[in-house]
């Protein structure tokens, strides 16, 4: 199958960084740097005039950081999926990346194939949280009151998805455990975003928990 090639800025304060970035994703074909860019105000302006279809942006920058240009650019476009760079795995700091808008992170210590495996999860709309970060999502909510079993326009089969969508499962794992296709999971996955108007897995997640629908 042939698929379109994804556009992707990369954003970082470090000339080293960025060249490390360019060089794996020159690995594979789908992925095209359009861009770079090395602060937070550089990466909004080359958004605007680039249009990319992903961003790679690390979290930390001497001028403006990452996290409040992610929130920036998601308000303006919407439709680019960010992927948070870090050299930490601070769990605080990526809780916020994801509720600004970020699709998901890397940590740049981890491997070339890794990498490319986890970004064209995203490009895809397939990268799942990891359960760490779903248990923590989880525990952010639990503080908070909301209603627990409000009414939803989703079908019990949607519900079934999404409660498995909100403890990280990929495609291919709900598809197993549910018995159906993947083409199937992905078709119902779309509808519930459509019925919802949300863009993403993990805006997808926060629903879940926010409903008490992570658990049926």
């Amino acid at each position: 199958m042939t698929y379109q090639q994804v556009r992707v800025l990369i954003v970082d304060d470090h000339p080293h960084a960025r060249e490390g970035m360019k060089d794996i994703l020159g690995g594979d074909s789908l992925f095209e740097v359009i861009g770079e860019a090395q602060s937070g105000e550089e990466a909004i302006e080359s958004t605007e005039q680039l249009m990319p279809d992903m961003i790679l942006m690390d979290i930390n920058m001497k001028k403006m950081g990452g996290l409040h240009a992610t929130k920036e650019i998601k308000s303006k476009f919407p439709y680019v999926k960010i992927v948070m760079v870090t050299v930490s795995d601070n769990i605080s700091d990526l809780f916020e990346a994801l509720k600004k808008g970020a699709q998901g992170y890397l940590l740049k210590n981890l491997n070339p194939t890794a990498w490319l495996e986890y970004l064209r999860a995203v490009a895809f709309d397939e990268a799942p949280m990891s359960q760490e970060l779903a248990q923590r999502i989880l525990s952010e909510f639990s503080r908070n009151k909301f209603p627990m079993k409000e009414e939803s326009p989703l079908t019990p089969r949607e519900k079934e998805i999404l409660m498995f969508v909100a403890k990280g499962l990929l495609n291919r794992d709900i598809a197993a455990q549910l018995i159906i296709s993947e083409h199937t999971v992905k078709n119902h996955l779309k509808n519930i975003l459509q019925k919802l108007h949300l863009e993403n897995r993990v805006q997808l997640a926060r629903y879940a928990y926010e409903r008490g629908l992570h658990q049926i």
